[in-house]
């Protein structure tokens, strides 16, 4: 189908909480230490939201980055869609609590339950939307307090995650613009759901005493199944991409994967055969932020200059589900 209207990204902007948890805080946490920690997953150090902090508090902070980066304000947005799974509650959602932050109503507001792909899961979602000409604006958002679910007993799983929020302004692009969605991805594999989970919680298993002694309601995750399906998965979001708009890897500025464990990252680019100077990486500061981190490197990268108007850039993601997914876009 042709689009009516091209997408572009119009402006950007993250939040992390000012605690930061060291590897050497861990150290005397669990059985661990500042060496395993980096030689496995990349990691230095993690934020961690403070107690009075929910996940939309986070959102809101980069989400007010991102309206004045894109130069517009909470009025003009159309709609808001944020992926989570560690929202401020079950029900309702995390967007509509933002919303009345934001001092709107009237619009659309939900959040996307795909695990770390939940930013680009939303992307593609407010791109179809902007193509089509029913919104100018969209807000999208990847937030994450994951160290409340967290199993702080478990060594291999509570050393990987923090606490932050990636915000983007999804816009309609004008017909002189060079900014603009090239082609998105989505998809998902739900034969290895089990693979990352939140056992207890649901109407599976409601919340109970046994539940929440045998810590249940943390994260479980089988490392080493998601380590292959993750770099197998991302690569086939990338190359069909590229594929599918006759390009090649030399010819991208900038690859921003999920920051999720620095080998991923490092094996996918080998995969890809992408030189590791064009490869934006910043996990070893804040750890694996789920949905946020694609949105927190990419707002970063472009404050810092690194990222310029006009780069073309190759985003991937995977996340429980199992979820994944690629965007490709012209800043």
């Amino acid at each position: 189908m042709i689009a009516n209207y091209y997408a572009k990204i119009a402006g950007t902007g993250h939040y992390v909480p000012e605690k930061i948890l060291t590897n050497f805080d861990l150290e005397k946490m669990v059985d661990t230490s500042d060496e395993w920690i980096r030689t496995r997953t990349g990691m230095r150090e993690r934020r961690i939201a403070s107690e009075e902090q929910a996940a939309s508090d986070l959102a809101y902070q980069a989400s007010l980055k991102a309206i004045k980066k894109a130069k517009i304000k909470p009025k003009d947005l159309d709609m808001i869609i944020i992926g989570t799974i560690s929202g401020d509650h079950p029900f309702p959602s995390t967007s509509c609590i933002l919303q009345k932050k934001l001092g709107l109503k009237n619009i659309p507001a939900f959040d996307i339950s795909a695990g770390c792909s939940g930013w680009i899961y939303g992307t593609n979602i407010a791109k179809q939307y902007i193509e089509n000409g029913i919104v100018k604006n969209v807000l999208v958002i990847g937030v994450e307090i994951l160290t409340r679910i967290t199993n702080w007993n478990d060594r291999n799983t509570c050393i990987l995650f923090g606490d932050g929020a990636g915000a983007t302004i999804i816009s309609r692009a004008e017909p002189k613009d060079i900014s603009r969605f090239i082609d998105t991805e989505i998809t998902a594999d739900g034969t290895h759901y089990d693979l990352l989970i939140q056992t207890a919680g649901g109407s599976k298993m409601p919340a109970s005493k046994e539940s929440v002694e045998k810590n249940l309601h943390t994260l479980y995750m089988e490392g080493n199944k998601i380590f292959k399906l993750a770099v197998k998965s991302m690569q086939i979001a990338c190359e069909l991409l590229l594929h599918r708009n006759k390009m090649d890897i030399k010819s991208i500025d900038w690859l921003i994967t999920h920051q999720a464990n620095m080998r991923i990252i490092q094996a996918l680019g080998k995969r890809l055969k992408i030189d590791p100077n064009n490869v934006i990486v910043n996990i070893e500061k804040y750890g694996n932020t789920s949905a946020a981190t694609i949105p927190i490197a990419l707002d970063e990268a472009i404050r810092s200059g690194k990222i310029r108007h006009g780069d073309l850039i190759l985003m991937a993601s995977f996340g429980a589900g199992l979820t994944y997914g690629s965007l490709l876009i012209r800043l």
